[in-house]
């Protein structure tokens, strides 16, 4: 969001529907008083404790049997993962100290660092990018949400769904946080139109609006491009564990996950927030969606590159055995579909996209994602993952699926107070050290540990989808807390049986 207002004032007509009132939210940046001093008081007790941590480890002899080297990798892990989960620097920043610090110890050269820093999935996070924000600027996302909303039929349970599932299907190929900000005000003023009144929070206002929150989150599972914290963690895996995950495979796990999902999802938002049958004027709530108008031109010279990418990302298998071995990958699959954003015009005498809204492209995750790489490579060069491997045979008696169960949990533990990127960054080179211990499945474990990493409900500052419904002002504190606890706690059977059942076949 780049508007400098202290409130963003969003009328139905600007979110893509006819009639209702206009609708107040408040920017999502601008915190609390006691929430920003208890964010800078996290901060500064990362900062000084992570620092302090460090420093006492690279002085302290190694344990037993671990190579100093080792020991000191694992002094920067701490000191990296302790930053990113406090934000006692910005991600990005913290994302540099393996530069600095892997040649300084002796592990790497700084030539063979910057080069951890580059990867073809970072291609495909910016290939992705690009056809986001094409998709964005020329309306398509909003054309394909009133579409399905439309459709949404007359019951409360209907429009849930309807609501819920449009935006996990856009969260697929665009930001979480641009669908949330998109069918946020576009839920807010169907609430209007039905007669719900500003600030109200409970039955349908609250579940609604938590549930274009949640199934945006939700959504980003789907595919390797739904969510950065997707293709890092993929990334990460082929670094790890030498296990290469392209978009099909993604998706062949993810796009389950999501039509399990949104519907439990939903029922946990219906029971929380008891939402009844009788309880909303869907009827009246429908006259407030609109009709789409008839397709632009820039529309209609996008669709077929957007589906040119997703043809060739599902069809990679077939097209490698005439191309040179290694020739094509999902990131350049999204690269030569970008260069045709820059190339195709729209209609008015522009290309479909420029480099001033390219550059909105996301490059802080971009250089967190070399960050993650960079670290992940000094560990292995430094034999932390070996120590790690030998430490944690005591599990191999302890069953694969148990081990599954608790390694989702403690992720989805620990994103609900850390950045998802930052959670997969620093939980996913400890997981390459317990596939080797327990001889576990690695496909079980790490795609496990990766959807986990984006599952996380309880918080309003947990995600930018939370943040962005919190600012609606019709979501009650306790009940956000209350329903995400509840999907959390389902969320673990549910992501480690879904990639079990899916990994037999």
């Amino acid at each position: 969001m780049h508007d400098r207002s202290p409130y963003l004032s969003v009328s139905p007509a600007k979110a893509g529907i006819s009639g209702g009132a206009a609708q107040t939210y408040r920017d999502p940046r601008l915190r609390g008083d006691d929430e920003r001093g208890n964010k800078v008081t996290a901060a500064r007790i990362g900062f000084w404790g992570g620092l302090f941590v460090f420093i006492a480890m690279l002085i302290a002899p190694a344990p037993s049997g671990m190579e100093i080297s080792a020991w000191h990798v694992a002094a920067l892990t701490i000191l990296m993962a302790t930053w990113w989960m406090t934000q006692a620097l910005p991600l990005t920043a913290t994302a540099l100290l393996p530069f600095l610090a892997l040649p300084l110890m002796g592990i790497l050269t700084a030539q063979d660092v910057a080069k951890e820093y580059y990867s073809p999935t970072l291609f495909l996070i910016l290939g992705g990018a690009f056809l986001a924000l094409t998709i964005e600027r020329t309306g398509m996302h909003r054309r394909v949400a009133l579409a399905i909303l439309g459709r949404s039929g007359h019951s409360v349970k209907g429009l849930m769904i309807a609501f819920m599932g449009s935006t996990a299907l856009l969260s697929m190929v665009m930001s979480n946080t641009s669908i949330a900000l998109i069918m946020v005000p576009i839920a807010v003023a169907v609430l209007a139109a039905g007669g719900v009144k500003e600030g109200e929070t409970e039955g349908i206002p609250g579940a609604l609006i938590m549930g274009v929150a949640f199934a945006a989150s939700i959504g980003g599972l789907g595919t390797l491009v739904g969510s950065p914290t997707n293709a890092i963690a993929a990334g990460l895996v082929e670094k790890q564990l030498g296990i290469e995950i392209s978009f099909v495979t993604w998706m062949t796990y993810g796009l389950p996950i999501v039509i399990l999902g949104i519907p439990l999802c939903a029922l946990i938002l219906m029971r929380v927030q008891k939402v009844t049958a009788g309880s909303f004027d869907v009827d009246a709530a429908r006259a407030a969606i609109g009709k789409p108008q008839a397709m632009s031109v820039a529309e209609r010279r996008l669709v077929p590159i957007f589906l040119l990418v997703i043809g060739a990302w599902i069809g990679q298998p077939l097209i490698e055995p005439y191309l040179p071995k290694g020739g094509i990958t999902d990131g350049s699959i999204a690269i030569a579909g970008s260069l045709l954003l820059f190339l195709v015009p729209d209609g008015t005498g522009r290309p479909l996209l420029v480099w001033k809204e390219a550059d909105r492209a996301p490059w802080g995750v971009i250089m967190m994602f070399g960050g993650g790489l960079a670290l992940a490579a000094g560990i292995t060069e430094s034999g932390l993952a070996a120590w790690l491997g030998e430490a944690l045979e005591p599990l191999t008696a302890v069953h694969p699926i148990i081990i599954a169960l608790a390694l989702t949990a403690l992720v989805i533990l620990i994103t609900e107070f850390a950045s998802n990127v930052a959670t997969a960054s620093g939980v996913l080179p400890v997981v390459a050290g317990l596939v080797t211990a327990t001889g576990a499945d690695p496909w079980l474990m790490a795609m496990a540990a990766s959807m986990a990493a984006s599952w996380g409900f309880m918080m309003p500052s947990g995600t930018g989808p939370n943040a962005i419904a919190w600012a609606s002002g019709h979501i009650a504190l306790p009940k956000m807390v209350k329903a995400g606890f509840l999907l959390d706690l389902a969320g673990i059977p549910l992501i480690v049986c879904v990639i079990w059942v899916v990994g037999q076949f």
